[in-house]
């Protein structure tokens, strides 16, 4: 099989709960969403997406992905989409960094190679050993009235774990996570993410004052080092997301900070390929997996479906569908979760069929 054309589309995601808040006044009520497909000789296409959460969430823009992607897109022409290694290879030749647009590639040549073998990706990352898992929502920054009121509601439509969004004032942020707690349904889990949003200072503040309720927290403060310092004299278990990017950084989660979990976000890490890598490593290490991306719609969603459902479930911590907070339903809404839980589909490869209808072409590289 021969990669004969790459196509670049791009589309607007909403929020679907309204506006969509974090620390450092970052807010959003839609993203820009960027699709790859990839063509073959063979007339099988392979979808991949990437979606960055703004501007200053992390150090990229979908302006520069689409750049990087057309300058990755020519020396694609020609190549086996099935050959993983050597895909990565080309691009890495090509390329000095550029993760995020290397990740929608990564996605579509997975979902190539499920469709050559005629077995959902699932399979291929090791087989299903969960035919479905929990999945989580974040809370949106707001104020403790209206984070309780969202947990509410969305706990009645079965979610049973949330991210709240913490990050500004320490003592504003403990009233937050203290009312949510408060208003959740027994056997709910709750993190509390400052999104690397605290200074030194206030995490240690927020932290101290935490330490009664039963919750995790992630990423305190932007970079390892300053969320080991923070989390110095807590008991409270950290999660780590932003500040892992690789292998080595695993070690440094687990053995220097002390990080029971990571949130592994597919295109941060680079693609599928190097998620699954992650995963395994973690599984290895006996640490909590946490998966998902940065945005995105229903290719997004498909491709974190089947990294989840090959997770043993014991190292399990939860994943997000992104289609369900945003409306980038270019397949129909598929996959969809049930009751606060996702599945992985059965079909080949994503086991997703995406439309493109209503979406802008970009570019065309044959």
């Amino acid at each position: 099989m021969k990669i004969v054309a790459v196509d670049c589309f791009g589309y607007n995601l909403r929020y679907a709960h309204g506006e969509y808040v974090m620390s450092g006044n970052r807010a959003a009520t839609s993203e820009i969403g960027t699709l790859v497909r990839l063509r073959t000789d063979e007339g099988l296409e392979g979808w991949g997406e990437v979606t960055p959460l703004g501007n200053r969430y992390l150090p990229t823009h979908w302006a520069e992905i689409r750049a990087a992607l057309h300058t990755l897109a020519r020396d694609l022409i020609g190549e086996d989409p099935t050959n993983l290694s050597a895909i990565r290879r080309t691009m890495d030749n090509t390329l000095l960094g550029g993760e995020f647009a290397k990740s929608p590639i990564d996605m579509a040549c997975w979902d190539l190679l499920g469709k050559q073998a005629g077995l959902p990706v699932a399979a291929l990352l090791g087989g299903v050993l969960q035919e479905d898992f929990p999945l989580y929502e974040a809370v949106p920054l707001a104020s403790p009235e209206e984070m309780a009121e969202f947990v509410t509601r969305r706990g009645e439509a079965g979610i049973k774990r949330f991210q709240l969004k913490v990050g500004n004032d320490p003592h504003d942020d403990v009233r937050r996570t203290r009312a949510t707690v408060e208003a959740a349904q027994e056997g709910t889990i709750i993190v509390a993410d400052s999104n690397g949003g605290w200074n030194l200072r206030a995490a240690q503040i927020a932290v101290k004052e935490m330490e009664d309720l039963p919750v995790f927290i992630e990423q305190p403060c932007r970079d390892t080092d300053d969320c080991i310092f923070a989390m110095r004299h807590s008991t409270l278990p950290l999660v780590l997301d932003e500040s892992i990017l690789n292998n080595k950084d695993v070690f440094r989660a687990k053995y220097d900070a002390g990080a029971v979990s990571i949130n592994i976000k597919i295109s941060r890490v680079g693609g599928l390929t190097k998620a699954a890598r992650m995963r395994d490593l973690m599984q290895e290490l006996d640490m909590m997996i946490s998966m998902e991306d940065t945005w995105g719609g229903d290719i997004v969603s498909a491709a974190v479906s089947h990294l989840a459902a090959s997770t043993k479930p014991e190292n399990f911590q939860n994943a997000s569908f992104m289609n369900d907070w945003t409306d980038g339903h270019v397949a129909g809404y598929n996959p969809r979760s049930v009751g606060g839980r996702g599945s992985a589909p059965k079909e080949p490869g994503l086991g997703i069929t995406v439309q493109t209808q209503g979406l802008e072409p970009i570019f065309s590289v044959s």
